[in-house]
């Protein structure tokens, strides 16, 4: 009985070992997950552009290789916040920040752990790396004549707070195609119609730790259904007829350096100019 007993201990403990393994290398792998987005009022000029989006970098510390392997590949990078927290030294954000902007043209928003943390220091080191920091502010993004709008809507210090209305487009950008990018999805409970073509946010982390079947048991009702990955909306009466929306599961991790069935994820989005809808004619 007890040399049964040891060799199931010791199958228990290899168990644990594989998963406890698993989940480090989660946590930290660098990993660029790929998508196409096709946006209805997208021009032409900006069909196959692409957008590095990373959110949620919290502690972490992008590597120069990963530098190497993305340069050239992106036309604008958009961070989601959450660029630091408490106790993160600014160099390291400022190393980070260094890397990001020679990628492309960088533009972030606060996340809550930003403001927590140092949002003086951090709009510093963004604006010495020629970021943008966007705080209910819209940019016009040009390319060949043509215009998009990219708005970033602030976060506010407590939920509590809620959300001042999206910043109003001028009205030479009111028809234009629109990238919102807002650090918590819950943003999207503070608007009646989704105001923008795509919106990017994170916050989420997906859960970092999510069970086959079950999914992520520490999300609350709203964010286990708005956890990680696309959605998308029909608003045939909007201006905006057919919204979707990004969550990412992140880059960092919050609390530990540990994720289950939830690896660590950066963005590279290609932009898709739709097909005129002849169904009608």
């Amino acid at each position: 009985m007890t040399a049964a007993l040891l060799w199931c201990a010791g199958i228990i403990a290899a168990c644990c070992a594989l998963v406890f393994a698993r989940m480090s290398y989660e946590a930290r792998v660098h990993a660029v997950t790929r998508a196409e987005v096709t946006l209805e009022r997208l021009p032409k000029a900006f069909d196959g552009c692409r957008i590095f989006f990373i959110s949620d970098i919290h502690k972490r510390k992008l590597s120069k290789s990963f530098l190497r392997d993305m340069q050239g590949k992106a036309d604008w990078v958009i961070l989601g916040g959450d660029i630091m927290e408490r106790n993160v030294p600014l160099e390291r954000v400022r190393e980070n920040l260094d890397i990001l902007s020679r990628i492309g043209p960088m533009y972030a928003v606060y996340g809550n752990h930003d403001l927590k943390a140092d949002p003086a220091g951090l709009a510093d080191a963004l604006k010495k790396a020629g970021g943008v920091l966007l705080r209910d502010d819209n940019v016009l993004l040009e390319k060949n004549g043509a215009r998009i709008c990219l708005t970033g809507i602030d976060q506010p210090l407590q939920k509590r707070d809620g959300y001042p209305k999206p910043p109003a487009l001028p009205p030479e950008a009111l028809n234009l195609c629109r990238i919102l990018v807002v650090h918590d999805p819950v943003w999207i409970r503070h608007v009646s119609e989704k105001p923008a073509d795509l919106i990017l946010a994170g916050h989420t982390h997906g859960g970092q730790i999510r069970f086959p079947f079950f999914g992520a048991l520490r999300l609350n009702r709203f964010y286990r259904k708005y956890d990680c990955g696309w959605f998308a909306w029909y608003q045939p009466r909007s201006a905006v007829r057919k919204p979707q929306m990004l969550i990412s599961r992140g880059f960092g991790n919050r609390r530990v350096a540990l994720r289950l069935c939830c690896p660590a994820e950066m963005h590279l989005i290609r932009l898709k100019t739709a097909e005129p809808d002849t169904s009608e004619s």
